[in-house]
């Protein structure tokens, strides 16, 4: 029997008042930055040496300060991308900075500097690995209905997670990439393990492009957020928050087609969406890739905000290390431009 409780707080792990903090945080800074920085392949054959990653002029004291000074209330950092190039010295790894053409622990150096500068610090963790394969088939080798990681992957996975979580501090957010590959009961597991170590962490596994209208069950669920990634909300209605299934008892294993919004009703799921999208058109810094115009980042901006979503904006920094000017530019104006339409 539906109680009054449940309506009102949703069947969710988070309560509301959680939830509803981390959409006031309303914008955040993503940092795509690691060895595809270096070898310009977002998605990187994990097959270049560490030492190819050697940033000479890293300073995640800037892109910390940088994401304060835009706005920015949360940052999440890639940990670890496709390459499989981890920016802490893992233990179960030799893939790492610490072998690396520059040695700094940069999720501790992140984490440290969020601290000081008032950001909430997040870390993203890919399960697409194309250097730790364990017998595992990544999409880099076959068709994404195919791929698959195996049990020894996703035990890697499991305690490579377990020092990020336990190592540098409490998270606002664990982002997952691909978590389709864990499968149903590797991602549960995943979940668990999260919320087990860091109960106060908003646990995201990527629903991938789309508008946020279809949670995708069978790819991502469990998950406390929804990621709009490349998109913007719908136009019709709005991100809708609240998810639930049209029968209770089959939610882990329903397909999408199932699902439907229904606030108010039974085993009501609140789970807040997030737009994520990069400052020009790549997720790592390239060369020659293109800045948005002031308008259109202002639109994104405004969207999102009027959609009822967080904005999750990727700046990503140089081969240097450090975030170019012209990107701390545009968001400097970005931040006057949404200051001047909000008087």
């Amino acid at each position: 029997m539906t109680t009054k409780k449940e309506i009102n707080s949703g069947s969710q792990r988070l309560s509301l008042k959680q939830l509803k903090a981390w959409e006031a945080l309303e914008y955040g800074m993503y940092i795509h930055f690691g060895m595809s920085t270096f070898d310009g392949d977002e998605l990187s054959k994990g097959d270049k040496p560490s030492s190819l990653y050697r940033p000479n002029k890293l300073d995640v004291d800037q892109w910390v300060s940088v994401a304060r000074d835009a706005g920015m209330k949360y940052a999440v950092l890639t940990a670890k991308h496709v390459a499989g190039h981890c920016l802490w010295p893992s233990q179960h790894t030799d893939y790492h900075v610490g072998t690396s053409g520059n040695t700094t622990n940069v999720v501790e150096a992140f984490i440290n500097a969020c601290h000081k500068r008032g950001v909430l610090p997040g870390l993203y963790y890919c399960s697409w690995d194309n250097h730790h394969r364990f017998g595992s088939v990544s999409p880099t080798f076959t068709r994404w209905e195919s791929a698959f990681t195996t049990s020894a992957y996703r035990d890697f996975q499991t305690a490579q997670v377990e020092e990020l979580l336990t190592q540098f501090g409490p998270l606002v957010e664990m982002w997952i990439d691909i978590p389709t590959l864990l499968g149903h009961d590797g991602r549960r597991q995943q979940y668990d393990q999260i919320a087990g170590i860091q109960p106060d962490a908003l646990i995201m596994m990527n629903n991938g492009f789309g508008d946020g209208t279809k949670l995708m069950l069978d790819a991502t669920w469990p998950t406390d957020l929804m990621s709009i990634e490349r998109w913007l909300p719908s136009s019709a209605k709005g991100y809708n928050p609240w998810h639930q299934l049209s029968h209770s008892g089959a939610l882990e294993r329903a397909d999408a087609s199932q699902l439907t919004y229904v606030p108010d009703s039974p085993g009501a799921f609140y789970i807040p969406g997030e737009v994520c999208d990069p400052i020009g058109y790549e997720w790592f810094w390239q060369p020659d890739d293109k800045l948005r115009s002031d308008a259109e980042l202002l639109g994104m901006r405004l969207i999102a905000r009027e959609r009822k979503t967080n904005f999750l904006l990727d700046v990503p920094p140089d081969r240097s290390g450090r975030i170019p000017k012209e990107t701390v530019g545009a968001l400097m104006r970005l931040r006057k431009s949404l200051e001047r339409f909000d008087r």
